[in-house]
């Protein structure tokens, strides 16, 4: 009776299907941008960006908190839309960028919220300093990309940052300490 348990146990363990893995994905640096936001004096909104970065993204797909995202990319690819302001913010007075400084990001934990959305843990470094964030994020779409004719996935996710947690608060309260920030990325699986 043992043999015949042991043989029926080895038989099912050969043919139980093999549990899936993260599958490596990486950023489509067209179509990935981080907007941010913040309030100046009182009398506007003031927007600036970052594009074109590179990141990878291990996706489970059957099991999404198994998952993981790393982004990478110099603070001086930010864009404002104004030089002066590009300058300024380049300077001492706020991040002092070196021309190899980076703006990292590292999940450290994925929490499913829902269907389509969770709440992504990591760390940021941003000017020299590291803090935890969590990111909202929603997964927009995930299949084959109709003229890439490969797997693709689309993510948006939004934070709100404290700019003096990264020793960026000049001229706080009255520029906002607060900067919004929205995230819209695609990613191809990888080859």
């Amino acid at each position: 009776m043992t043999r015949l348990f042991a043989l029926a146990l080895s038989a099912a363990l050969v043919t139980t299907p093999a549990l899936a893995e993260a599958e490596r994905y990486v950023l489509d640096a067209s179509h990935s941008q981080i907007v941010f936001s913040y309030n100046h004096l009182g009398y506007s909104t003031s927007w600036g960006m970052f594009s074109g970065f590179d990141g990878e993204i291990m996706f489970d797909q059957a099991n999404p908190a198994a998952s993981s995202v790393t982004v990478a990319f110099p603070v001086r690819t930010m864009l404002t839309g104004w030089e002066a302001r590009f300058d300024h913010f380049m300077s001492p007075d706020f991040f002092g960028a070196a021309e190899d400084e980076m703006v990292t990001f590292t999940s450290t934990g994925i929490e499913v919220t829902g269907e389509n959305t969770a709440r992504i843990t990591g760390d940021l470094t941003l000017n020299e300093v590291t803090k935890p964030v969590v990111l909202e994020a929603v997964l927009n779409q995930v299949g084959d990309h109709p003229m890439e004719g490969k797997p693709w996935a689309g993510f948006s996710a939004t934070t709100t940052l404290l700019r003096s947690d990264f020793n960026l608060g000049q001229f706080a309260p009255f520029v906002s300490d607060e900067v919004e920030v929205q995230i819209s990325i695609e990613a191809m699986k990888a080859e």
